[in-house]
């Protein structure tokens, strides 16, 4: 339970990659964290798996409700949709930007670096992500390396599901550090 004194933020919206949602929500709530997932709009977001609509989780706050100050980092759960949604919200933007200009931690899997590259945070820094948006974080100026899990000051980034406990792992070390 090491991480029982912090607040974690999961920004996601429909269309998230269920497993890369649930999994991190299950591994930072078994280390002791609140966890809040936050949104565009309340109510629930549905997730996508296997190429369909999966399960729906409860949204715990609006992005007008929440302030970078309410955390301690804040988790990106991919698939196609969900990000691709958040990226042309520059509220969404705004909030992932404040993250990184505060040094928390910041956890992106899959497909969700293009919110990182949005926020213009990739520049410099080594990622990996979702094979096919490669080229997307390379034209961001992001170091690309093609590794279950890269740890750039507090940026936790993997590529896809199969990466869910390195990724995992090293978020929750890297919160439980809280250097970044």
């Amino acid at each position: 339970m090491k991480l029982n004194t912090k607040n974690v933020a999961i920004l996601a919206t429909n269309g998230f990659e269920q497993s890369e949602l649930f999994e991190p929500l299950q591994a930072l709530k078994n280390e002791g964290a609140t966890v809040d997932i936050v949104s565009l709009e309340s109510g629930e977001i549905k997730g996508w798996k296997d190429g369909n609509w999966g399960k729906s989780i409860a949204v715990d706050k609006t992005l007008d409700q929440v302030n970078v100050s309410d955390y301690n980092a804040l988790m990106l759960p991919g698939g196609v949709i969900n990000p691709d949604l958040l990226r042309a919200n520059e509220t969404a933007v705004d909030f992932v930007k404040s993250f990184a200009e505060a040094k928390k931690p910041i956890g992106a899997i899959c497909h969700a670096p293009w919110l990182l590259a949005s926020a213009d945070v990739v520049k410099d820094r080594e990622i990996t992500s979702y094979n096919s948006i490669k080229k997307d974080m390379i034209n961001a100026g992001a170091k690309w390396k093609d590794q279950s899990v890269v740890v750039d000051q507090g940026l936790v980034t993997s590529r896809n599901p199969d990466d869910l406990p390195d990724f995992n792992a090293k978020l929750i070390e890297e919160i439980y550090e809280g250097q970044h």
